[in-house]
């Protein structure tokens, strides 16, 4: 694990964003699309060190931005090229725009302050959305990366944010995926090598070492 200064370093409130993946309620909440995933992201208490880290992300002046997955009802414009898009297109619980699936699921607050940015098409909450462009304008420097899942959207995130230049910080206790064994694993042989790896505590600890709004210099 990092040390406790270093997490400082990283985790300077004017640098750092905290961004939530795919943390919505068609996603993680009672009603999911995915209830295995659901279930993994609540019973290994992922969702509530989500929940946590905004809270303290809020209070020390952390940037947040909210990647949320949705569809239009007509489809248009939705990736249709491989497995994951087909079957998302058959399941119950669709992604819909305007409704309560793609909202931000208890007991994640959002605040007038957050961002949330929806993306309609791909993988990745970073590629083709405007997450890149909002983490350069605010100056950041470390991506604090949490939520779901450790099987797609996880790493998308951390690859994709590392290959643009940010320092990338997953809280290994704050993603989840399915199985259950898999997320760990992942976090260690394949994250671990290009992401600092820590848990939600040192990193709300990383928070509270230091205060004042992100600004870019």
């Amino acid at each position: 694990m990092p040390s406790s200064a270093h997490l400082g370093d990283l985790l300077d409130p004017r640098h750092t964003v905290l961004l939530t993946v795919e943390c919505q309620r068609g996603v993680v909440g009672p009603d999911a699309a995915l209830p295995e995933l659901a279930r993994a992201a609540r019973s290994s208490g992922a969702l509530a060190n989500v929940a946590r880290l905004v809270a303290g992300a809020h209070g020390s002046g952390v940037q947040v931005i909210h990647a949320v997955a949705e569809r239009r009802p007509d489809g248009r414009g939705a990736n249709r090229n491989a497995r994951l898009f087909r079957a998302a297109e058959r399941l119950p619980v669709r992604q819909l725009t305007g409704t309560t699936a793609v909202q931000v699921a208890p007991p994640i607050e959002v605040t007038g302050e957050d961002f949330v940015v929806r993306r309609l098409h791909g993988l990745s909450p970073i590629q083709g959305t405007d997450v890149d462009a909002l983490l350069r304008n605010l100056g950041c420097r470390t991506l604090v990366v949490a939520g779901v899942s450790a099987n797609v959207a996880i790493p998308n995130a951390v690859f994709d944010a590392v290959n643009r230049g940010y320092t990338a910080l997953v809280p290994a206790d704050a993603v989840a995926g399915v199985p259950s064994d898999y997320t760990p694993a992942m976090i260690r042989h394949t994250l671990a090598l290009v992401a600092t790896v820590a848990t939600t505590d040192e990193v709300l600890a990383g928070f509270a070492r230091r205060d004042g709004r992100l600004r870019p210099e």
